[in-house]
């Protein structure tokens, strides 16, 4: 299985997590400061770090800004806190942490979250990506990607939106793919589409005249 650095200033969380991780089969490495977390990072080259934000000596945004700086950043990187705000976590991401688990973690929530992360993991060892440069050599920074897995299949039932830009243009993205999703699905039925979304036909229609989906788009795909 897997290699996993729990980073967390409280011992009992450190100890849950552990026995969680163990009874799924992972070798866990423990730390509860950014000092033991860097000694542990050289010398067991984790596969994932579950680390807390909130930390006595050097918080976990702060480490995450050093392992990206030096190059250490190899490894996907959970991060968890019981008290961070959203502009943390979207900091934490566009630094490049994979996920935020707020706490108290559920059991589910954990095992999928270090599933996904492990994933991307076995993605990059297995095909290393090549890093883009600009005039200067400098990296070139990819806004993050907020991945919704399909439930089922079907037209549309996955996509890929990212997450740094304004709330109001990403949302407008998401309604007009899940709109979009929906209609194909219901080979256009403007009835039926309103009974599976919850919306009255009538507020239906404007929203979709106002995210511009084009109406006949489901007939087609199903024609």
């Amino acid at each position: 299985m897997a290699n996993i650095l729990v980073v967390d200033d409280e011992h009992g969380i450190r100890e849950l997590l552990s026995e969680i991780l163990n009874d799924e089969g992972h070798t866990v490495e423990l730390a509860e400061n950014a000092a033991q977390a860097r000694a542990a990072r050289l010398r067991e080259r984790p596969d994932l770090v579950l680390l807390d934000i909130w930390m006595p000596d050097t918080d976990g945004v702060t480490l995450l800004k050093e392992w990206a700086s030096t190059g250490a950043l190899t490894m996907p990187v959970i991060m968890m806190s019981g008290h961070a705000t959203i502009d943390t976590a979207v900091e934490a991401t566009k630094i490049g942490a994979l996920a935020f688990l707020e706490k108290p973690v559920t059991l589910q929530k954990l095992l999928k979250a270090v599933e996904q992360g492990l994933a991307r993991g076995a993605v990059r060892k297995a095909a290393p990506a090549v890093a883009a440069y600009t005039m200067n050599a400098e990296p070139v920074a990819h806004a993050p990607i907020l991945m919704i897995e399909p439930v089922e299949s079907g037209p549309q039932a996955s996509q890929d939106f990212e997450l740094d830009k304004p709330l109001r243009e990403a949302r407008d993205e998401f309604e007009k793919a899940y709109f979009e999703y929906h209609l194909a699905k219901e080979n256009g039925s403007m009835t039926r589409v309103a009974e599976k979304t919850g919306l009255e036909r009538t507020h239906l229609y404007r929203k979709l005249k106002q995210l511009g989906v084009d109406l006949s788009r489901g007939k087609r795909n199903n024609a």
